[in-house]
């Protein structure tokens, strides 16, 4: 009898009526819900200084392609080709400014960049422990220095040094032979297109020094000691491991100095002679976007005068576009072979 009982609890328990689900709402965490509007606060912040940037660039489009216009109605696409600048007949051309802004930005980079590796090459590969930081701190205070002391001291000390020793070996020499003499003709005035480029290789070579230093440190030692061990000498060691693994840094840092060099503005006016004349020799004096605009802004009478140097300040920047355009699409192409060695 108690058997039986027994036996059927279990029937009659699963027989009862399941019991009601008692939902208890789960009440919101107020730390968790101020942490999610902070999140979505500082999400729309970052998102507003990014537009903002774009909104700042758009807006300095525009005011350059407004204020422009004038001349661009007046003169058209000659006025890119044109080396004529006269403000009593509001004649005016661009060609010489935007030669003198390529020509002495070459020039930058034709010096500044060898110098600028060596200086990176010996810091990471050569330089005794105690000489390192002390001369990478001299390199990173010349980038310190303003753009207008460099000028004053280019007029005062190295054009008449240039005047003197430079220029005049310059005419002797190359300026006698056949292909690139006509580069170096001329009077040795000291100032002048290669005095302004110059002056400019130096003002670039902290930046350019300074990230191709950055990127050599970053080169995994286990690579550069295989290569020490199997006896190759610290030229074959950066010439096949540390620059085709730094080859995307090395082009980023020299496009970092050609963007210095094509806006720069104090030391060029003071070197470059601020000539609107077009000529072959760069000892003879030249002309820059940024040379012609701070010289000539305030003393700019009438729109179209105005108009005319606010389109070099467009073509300067559509300059710097291209640069820069040209140098990401490098990158690109440079980044597919990252961190690989030959």
């Amino acid at each position: 009898m108690l058997q039986t009982t027994a036996g059927a609890i279990p029937t009659i328990i699963d027989a009862l009526p399941p019991r009601p689900q008692v939902s208890v709402a789960k009440m919101p965490d107020p730390k968790q819900k101020s942490v999610q509007l902070q999140d979505l606060f500082f999400r729309a912040l970052t998102r507003c200084f990014a537009f903002l940037v774009l909104a700042i660039l758009l807006g300095i489009i525009v005011s350059l392609v407004y204020g422009s216009l004038p001349a661009i109605e007046r003169f058209g696409f000659g006025f890119l080709v044109s080396s004529e600048w006269n403000p009593v007949t509001e004649k005016f051309g661009a060609l010489v400014p935007i030669v003198g802004t390529l020509v002495t930005s070459f020039i930058a980079l034709l010096i500044g960049v060898p110098v600028s590796f060596g200086i990176a090459l010996f810091l990471t590969e050569l330089s005794p422990p105690w000489l390192k930081r002390p001369l990478g701190t001299a390199i990173e205070l010349l980038a310190a220095i303003p753009s207008i002391i460099y000028g004053m001291w280019g007029l005062f000390v190295l054009a008449p040094l240039f005047a003197d020793h430079v220029q005049p070996w310059l005419i002797s020499t190359l300026g006698m032979a056949p292909v690139i003499g006509a580069l170096f003709k001329g009077p040795p005035q000291g100032i002048g297109v290669l005095t302004a480029g110059f002056v400019l290789a130096i003002m670039v070579i902290p930046f350019i020094a300074s990230v191709m230093r950055d990127v050599f440190d970053v080169v995994p030692p286990v690579l550069k000691e295989s290569a020490y061990a199997i006896g190759c000498t610290t030229w074959e060691v950066v010439r096949n491991i540390v620059l085709p693994y730094t080859k995307v840094g090395v082009i980023g840092g020299i496009m970092l100095g050609l963007g210095r060099a094509l806006g720069e503005t104090m030391a060029v006016t003071f070197l470059i002679g601020n000539a609107h004349q077009l000529n072959a020799s760069i000892l003879a004096p030249g002309n820059s976007i940024a040379s012609a605009l701070a010289n000539e802004f305030t003393e700019a009478v009438g729109d179209l005068y105005t108009s005319a140097l606010i389109e070099l300040g467009l073509i300067l920047f559509v300059i710097t576009f291209i640069v820069l355009a040209l140098a990401k699409l490098l990158l690109l192409q440079l980044a597919k072979g990252e961190g690989r060695t030959t």
